[in-house]
C-alpha cells in the first residue's frame, strides 16, 4: 500500500477499512518453512535488514522492523486480522504446498484466489486445493499469456496496465478468463481500465475506490 508500510498487518487493516474488495498479499517461505509476507525475496528495501528471507528463519524475520515499528507477519497471521477476501500472491514457488495445507485445514477455498508470475506454482496449488481460484500474473508478455492461463487452469489473468493492449484482452475475453490490471495508481490508468472494460484493478492507494473495484 502507498499510505501504510507495504505487506504488514497495519496495510492490512487500513485497506479492510477502506472498504476494498480484495486484499492482495505476497508469500515466501522462510528457510524454517514459514509461510512470511512480504513483496521482494529480500529484506534490504522494505525492513531495517540485509539478506535473502530463504536465509532466515522465522525468529529472525521477526525481528525486524517492517516500517513504523511493524513485524513482518506471517500468512495466518494476516487471515485473523482481517475478515475481506484474499489474494495470495506465490512469490516462491515452493511455498505453494505450504499454502495449500494452510488453505486445506482452514477450510479457505472460499476466502482466498491464489496468484503466481510462476506457471507452475499455479499448476501446484491447484492441483492441491479442489476449487481453488487461481490468476495467472504478468508483467513482460503477449497473447502467450492467455495460452498459459488456460494451460495452468487459471481462471483469471493480472496483467501490468502499462503493457495491456485490447488484443489481450479480446483474446483473454475468448478464452473466458477474467482480466486484471496493475498496478492502476494514477486516473490514466483508471480511465484505461474503464476503457479496456477490466473485471478489476490493483491499486495502491485506496481512496481510489471511490471511483472503481480495486484489491490493494
Amino acid at each position: 500500500m502507498g499510505v501504510e508500510p507495504e505487506n504488514t498487518l497495519r496495510s492490512f487493516v487500513a485497506a479492510q477499512q477502506a472498504g476494498l474488495d480484495v486484499i492482495e498479499l505476497d508469500l515466501h517461505l522462510s528457510k524454517d518453512g514459514a509461510l512470511v509476507v512480504m513483496h521482494d525475496s529480500d529484506v534490504d528495501r522494505t525492513t531495517d535488514g540485509t539478506g535473502a528471507i530463504a536465509d532466515k528463519t522465522l525468529e529472525e524475520l521477526r525481528a525486524l522492523d517492517a516500517g513504523r515499528g511493524e513485524r513482518v507477519p506471517v500468512f495466518e497471521e494476516v487471515l485473523d486480522a482481517v475478515q475481506a477476501p484474499l489474494q495470495a500472491e506465490i512469490k516462491d514457488v515452493q511455498a505453494a504446498r505450504a499454502l495449500a495445507e494452510v488453505m486445506l485445514d482452514r477450510d479457505l477455498v472460499p476466502r482466498v484466489e491464489v496468484s503466481s508470475f510462476h506457471d507452475e506454482a499455479v499448476a501446484e496449488i491447484a492441483r492441491l486445493v479442489p476449487g481453488v481460484r487461481t490468476a495467472l500474473v504478468g508483467s513482460r508478455f503477449g497473447t502467450d499469456i492467455v495460452e498459459r492461463a488456460v494451460e495452468v487452469g487459471a481462471a483469471t489473468v493480472c496483467l501490468n496496465i502499462r503493457r495491456l493492449t485490447l488484443e489481450i484482452v479480446e483474446q483473454a475475453r475468448k478464452a473466458d478468463l477474467r482480466v486484471i490490471g496493475w498496478v492502476v495508481n494514477t486516473q490514466d490508468h483508471l480511465r484505461l481500465v474503464r476503457a479496456l472494460q477490466l473485471d478489476g484493478a490493483t491499486t495502491d492507494y485506496p481512496e481510489i475506490k471511490r471511483t472503481a473495484r480495486f484489491t490493494a
